[in-house]
């Protein structure tokens, strides 16, 4: 077996080691543009350059570094459609997602943000507590992430509400899904974490006129993707006080330029990122697993479904 695996940063030599050491049968090889490369059964990366798409055409399946898939979605046209695009599942991700999202949670429950503000300013100040009964919470998105999400927010007490693109059903959440059910989502939701995959249905899910269906004095917490997000809407709606705050740790684009206005609102906190980071060992294992299935001819789990796009 041999695998074909490309790294943006560079940095592949501990994922060399850790197939190496996870899966022996297989050798590695690492991609780089002009190189003459041998035939490889599977391929290993997130968004591959223009210049990997015909070696891309020649594997048995794709493996995806992350969990989502609109970095290679973009290039589906150019890869066969009998070829599978596998994502990971989880893989350390939905402590991780939890962990930040719970945090950022409770950080606008407990008025935290407001305390660090007082503190700047030297204001010794007690805030009313809030009631959770009114600080409901709407995940966007209930997949393996966003369900480990709506665990970990349970024993907290806030009521929960969920948004899919179908149904689904868990238990003590009220559901809603599509289109007809998204205003009923927002309209609900003091704050509404995006986790959802990004695809054309779900670019500027987050616009003006949904924004402005949420609770006034609502917060947002974006996980998902940047382009979730019309970042000219929400501004405004900051400065105007309709969304009291947000926690971003996706933009459109990425590294968030210097200049972007988001830097001088303090009511948006920015994270670079890394509300999920991909644990590799963990990756590697999951992967090696799959692959070995494949090569079985068994099914495998976490295959994208191209017409949804995720």
């Amino acid at each position: 077996m041999r695998i074909l695996l490309y790294r943006a940063d560079g940095n592949t030599a501990p994922w060399v080691k850790d197939f190496a050491d996870l899966m022996p049968e297989a050798e590695v090889v690492v991609w780089r543009e002009g190189a003459h490369l041998p035939t490889c059964d599977y391929a290993v990366l997130w968004t591959p350059p223009q210049a990997m798409l015909a070696e891309l055409a020649r594997v048995k399946a794709i493996f995806l570094t992350g969990a989502g898939a609109d970095a290679i979605m973009k290039y589906s046209h150019a890869i066969p459609p009998h070829i599978p695009i596998v994502r990971l599942n989880d893989a350390g991700m939905g402590i991780q997602m939890a962990e930040y999202v719970t945090h950022a949670v409770l950080r606008y429950f407990r008025r935290l943000d407001e305390y660090e503000t007082q503190a700047r300013s030297g204001a010794w100040l007690q805030l009313e507590a809030r009631e959770k009964a009114d600080f409901s919470v709407g995940v966007m998105g209930v997949g393996a992430l966003g369900s480990h999400v709506i665990e970990a927010l349970r024993p907290f007490g806030f009521p929960l509400r969920a948004w899919s693109r179908s149904p689904k059903s868990l238990d003590g959440v009220d559901s809603f899904h599509g289109e007809a059910g998204l205003d009923g989502f927002l309209g609900s939701s003091r704050v509404v974490v995006c986790m959802l995959p990004l695809t054309e249905e779900t670019t500027h899910i987050l616009n003006r006129p949904n924004m402005m269906k949420m609770p006034q004095g609502s917060y947002i917490i974006n996980v998902g993707r940047g382009a979730h997000i019309s970042e000219p809407d929400l501004l405004p709606l900051i400065k105007s006080g309709h969304i009291a705050g947000a926690t971003l740790d996706v933009f459109r684009n990425e590294p968030l330029p210097a200049q972007h206005p988001f830097w001088m609102e303090p009511r948006i906190t920015i994270t670079p990122h890394i509300s999920a980071l991909t644990l590799r060992r963990e990756s590697v294992e999951q992967m090696a697993a799959k692959m070995r299935q494949h090569a079985r001819g068994e099914e495998v789990a976490d295959v994208i479904n191209r017409t949804k796009g995720y």
